[in-house]
Order: C-alpha cells, then sequence, then structure tokens
C-alpha cells in the first residue's frame, strides 16, 4: 500500500516497451465500481475473490508488468500463481511514507479507519510472511520512481 507499485509498475513498463496491468483498475473495470465502492457494498470477501479471477486471467499472458494490490500476495494460491508466470518483486516502504503517501485520498478502503497508522502496522505485521516469499523485495522509502525501476532492471538483467 502507497509503496509506488503502480507508478513503478508503469513507469518500468515503458522503459521495458511491455504493457502494463494494474489488478485494482481490472477489477474496476470488470466490477464497474470503483475499490473503495466494492469494499463498501459487496465486502472485502468479494473483492479478494474477483481479484483472485483475474491474477489467474492476467497471469495466463506473456511478456508484461502486473501492479498488485498491497494484499493480492497475501493469498497462497495467488502468490503461487504470480509466482509461476514471472517474477514478483515486492515495494516496501517505512510506515510515515505510506501514511505520508496515502494521505487525502478514499482510494485507499482499508484505510479508511479512524487510526491509519494502526491499520497499517497490523497489515505488515499480516502479510509479512507473504511478503518475504517473494522473488526480489524493494525498499521505496527513499527512492525515486526511476531509481526504484533502475533496480528492477538490474535484477531482471
Amino acid at each position: 500500500m502507497a509503496t509506488g507499485k503502480t507508478s513503478v509498475g508503469r513507469a518500468l513498463a515503458r522503459r521495458l516497451k511491455k504493457k502494463f496491468f494494474d489488478l485494482d483498475d481490472l477489477i474496476e473495470q470488470k466490477e464497474d465500481m470503483r475499490i473503495a465502492d466494492i469494499f463498501k457494498e459487496k465486502g472485502e470477501p468479494y473483492f479478494r475473490a474477483v481479484e483472485k479471477e483475474i491474477i489467474k486471467d492476467v497471469s495466463q499472458r506473456c511478456d508484461l508488468v502486473v501492479g498488485c494490490g498491497g494484499g493480492a500476495i497475501a493469498n497462497a494460491e495467488n502468490l503461487a500463481v504470480l509466482k509461476q508466470s514471472g517474477l514478483v518483486i515486492c515495494l516496501k516502504a517505512d510506515i510515515d511514507t505510506i501514511i505520508n503517501r496515502s494521505k487525502g485520498t478514499d482510494q485507499r478502503p482499508l484505510l479508511n479507519v479512524e487510526d491509519p497508522q494502526s491499520r497499517i502496522i497490523d497489515l505488515l505485521k499480516k502479510r509479512e510472511s507473504f511478503y518475504s516469499k517473494s522473488d526480489h523485495i524493494i525498499d521505496t522509502t527513499n527512492l525515486d520512481i526511476n531509481a526504484v525501476v533502475d533496480k528492477i532492471i538490474v535484477i531482471l538483467e
């Protein structure tokens, strides 16, 4: 969440001359609703089921860059599917950076709570075992988009 997945994914895809797919965008298109509205009206379990379906579909395609929401790989099946189809790179940032980057938006339904900092800490603890199974982890806290892209390019070479 707020680690740069979409911005970095788009920039990486441009640099590699590949297509970029953002899972949240694909979910919104399929459901014809914003993510926040899906969470509000249909709930997180429904959202996660749609996410899983789209991950399976996208993983069948080749030669692209995919940006996944922060909870996508917090499901063992999703993580396995993504790892079978490509390289999984986890972008992380410290809590203060995540809070600063996510301020002023209602686009992150899991942070639309009274105490977002506690929520972030809780989510990161719950997801850490999944994130640690990524092929590579890059801390984006003090990096701009191009620096993160450069690091990924080095990994790919």
